[in-house]
């Protein structure tokens, strides 16, 4: 087993995609995404855990429908079960990485838009990077 070593500030930063698989484990999964000004991920909620970490931007997170503020440097934490969303409420892309335990999307996964991303079934499906 070889991990996976990156400068994930960078990444993030670089990322123009709306999401990004870097990195797939069996048990925990790396993802960066990008919202564009009034965009948002759309409410969900998983049977897992997740971490959501913003590298620029401000905007808005929904947890069991309370709001919260979040912009540069901030972190959320979502168990499973909570209802939730992110939207960017700035004037500029927010960029983001997201860590869900277990894994979320099929490994390699890029979706240039949100609209391509809601018109994949691209749910995790066993396979891991290594």
């Amino acid at each position: 087993m070889q991990g996976y070593v990156v400068n994930i500030e960078q990444a993030t930063k670089e990322n123009g995609n709306f999401r990004k698989v870097l990195y797939t484990a069996t048990k925990s999964q790396l993802v960066v995404m990008s919202l564009n000004p009034g965009e948002e991920i759309g409410m969900e909620v998983h049977d897992l855990d997740q971490f959501i970490r913003f590298e620029e931007g401000k905007g808005k997170v929904v947890l069991d429908g309370v709001e919260h503020d979040v912009e540069d440097d901030w972190a959320v934490v979502i168990p499973a079960g909570c209802n939730h969303n992110v939207t960017n409420t700035g004037d500029e892309v927010m960029k983001l990485y997201t860590i869900y335990s277990p894994p979320e999307h099929r490994m390699d996964v890029v979706h240039a838009t949100r609209a391509d991303a809601m018109g994949d079934d691209e749910h995790f499906d066993g396979k891991t990077t290594e």
